[in-house]
């Protein structure tokens, strides 16, 4: 094993506990959060059903998003369902999951759904990022941590296509050293709402709940 390969696979490790450090102290920092003032009328009875029904809104129809942009939504539903293929359905990915992580594994999709999943990934991905760049409103909203994680994702995903070709072995590490810059970066970005949008929109569905609305 080269002194590389080495490195890479050390700095996994670092990245993934960088990751879970990072992930319990954003948990901590919204238990935090003081729950919403009292108000004066009988609160509904209704406030596991609020986190419930939040969270099936928002997990399976992305109904925020919806809201403010169909074609936005489109295009991130498009991404999303791509990148989350690619992640746990690639045959490397099914392989490495097995081989270090977990210890288990499952039928990788076949060749042609991966083209597939990465056609979507790469057309949502640039699509949201264009939209990010040229819009009025979104541009002036975005600063340097929306298009540092845009531009990681992207090379994350085009190595990792381009790693396929296994005999290029420094290919394949290109891909798995950018892939951990990306795990050492999710806890100080807003990538980290891929893990903490599930806390926050319970948050939202009780606060609704207790006061009976759907909103």
């Amino acid at each position: 094993m080269s002194f590389l390969s080495i490195f890479v696979t050390g700095l996994f490790v670092v990245a993934t506990l960088v990751l879970i450090v990072g992930l319990v102290r954003r948990i901590m920092i919204y238990a935090k959060v003081p729950a919403p003032l009292k108000i004066a009328t009988t609160p509904a009875p209704t406030t596991q059903g609020g986190v419930v029904l939040r969270l099936f809104r928002e997990v399976a129809f992305f109904e925020s998003l919806f809201k403010s942009n169909k074609w936005i939504w489109l295009f991130g539903i498009l991404f999303h369902l791509g990148l989350f293929a690619l992640l746990f359905f690639a045959a490397p990915h099914v392989e490495f999951l097995h081989d270090r992580v977990l210890g288990f594994g499952w039928t990788p999709m076949p060749h042609w759904a991966f083209i597939l999943a990465s056609e979507l990934a790469f057309a949502g991905l640039l699509i949201l990022w264009l939209h990010r760049l040229l819009h009025p409103v979104t541009r002036l909203l975005s600063d340097a941590d929306d298009h540092i994680a845009a531009i990681l994702v992207f090379f994350v995903m085009l190595t990792g296509c381009l790693a396929l070709l296994r005999s290029f072995e420094p290919l394949r590490l290109t891909h798995l050293f950018l892939a951990e810059l990306l795990l050492l970066y999710f806890p100080f970005s807003r990538l980290m709402h891929a893990f903490t949008f599930l806390i926050s929109r319970s948050y939202t569905g009780a606060h609704y709940g207790r006061r009976g609305v759907s909103a």
